[in-house]
């Protein structure tokens, strides 16, 4: 058996010492991260930021990902499991701290104090990686997330212009699950191909947000072949200038430009994540499926932008 969890490491400044947040769970006398088991169907991202607002009562927006660990455990019938789980980054964005029974306390310290309060040794990874991030720069980033329109009804069986093509009844529920992913990494500017299937991904995360759609023609499958590559280049470099959080949604044939466009902007191998790069490439060659999430960490903005780490966000399976 396996279980899958997600967690935080919710990091401030205080001056110009780095801190970061322990939870103690009373049940097992023990100091860790804030994590928890994810639902049915839940992506980790999504999981990480509601169980670190459930446990601890911070609302988090979550930034690099940081190493996973795996570990034995006992189930609730005392059989052998294994415990998977992803960790990110994260910057606290509110909330009152208000814990839950599973957590009895919950402790910002000093790097070097948490070293030394962690009780086990497979939480320390994460630190190391957090302070090898601070180190480099790279701690501090915004999230642009590429997203591949929702599974939409099949071109067979729609009689008007494919543009106006509607999700189908999964796709709808997809983007629903996309929506959580976006909260979970503090998205504030929307930009979309203008047909249907593309709108209808993001809308759901709009309405919750209150935030207007930016339809781009250059990013629809028609716009794509009639002006070709140099718009979608464009749009990523509005986003690039911007350097805010950001998610441009758009369809397979038209991805691999705006993939191939990140490329450029990768940070120097030694500043990256492991993997950046290959999951990159891997994206752009291969595409991305229906309803999945690219997500792509920034440092800096404009002419000083880089990329720094990549992971990539399944969408509900068909």
């Amino acid at each position: 058996m396996a279980t899958n969890a997600a967690g935080t490491l919710p990091w401030r400044h205080t001056g110009n010492t780095l801190e970061v947040a322990l939870v103690h769970r009373p049940r097992y006398d023990d100091w860790a991260w804030s994590k928890g088991k994810l639902e049915v169907d839940e992506p980790w991202p999504s999981a990480a930021v509601r169980e670190t607002l459930e446990e601890t009562g911070l609302q988090v927006r979550l930034g690099i990902p940081l190493p996973p660990t795996s570990y034995r455990v006992l189930d609730r019938d005392g059989l052998p499991d294994t415990k998977h789980v992803r960790y990110w980054a994260a910057e606290v964005t509110g909330g009152e701290g208000v814990l839950e029974n599973e957590i009895d306390q919950v402790v910002w310290l000093d790097t070097l104090a948490a070293n030394e309060r962690l009780d086990y040794a497979h939480d320390r990874e994460q630190l190391r990686a957090l302070l090898r991030a601070e180190h480099n720069g790279t701690l501090r980033t915004w999230p642009l997330l590429i997203v591949r329109h929702a599974l939409a009804l099949p071109r067979g069986a729609w009689r008007r212009d494919d543009d106006v093509r509607p999700l189908s009844e999964l796709g709808q529920a997809q983007s629903l699950t996309a929506a959580t992913v976006l909260a979970a990494y503090g998205i504030r500017t929307l930009v979309t191909s203008p047909s249907t299937r593309c709108v209808d991904t993001l809308s759901p995360y709009a309405v919750q947000q209150g935030l207007e759609l930016v339809l781009r023609p250059g990013l629809s499958e028609e716009g794509f072949m009639a002006r070709g590559p140099k718009r979608v280049s464009r749009a990523v470099r509005r986003l690039m200038s911007a350097g805010e959080p950001a998610a441009m949604c758009s369809h397979g044939p038209v991805l691999p430009s705006m993939l191939e466009a990140l490329l450029y902007r990768l940070a120097p191998s030694d500043e990256q994540a492991p993997g950046t790069e290959a999951t990159l490439i891997e994206a752009a060659d291969l595409g991305l499926d229906k309803g999945e999430i690219l997500v792509a960490h920034v440092a800096g903005i404009a002419e000083h932008a880089k990329i720094v780490a990549v992971e990539r966000v399944a969408p509900i399976p068909e």
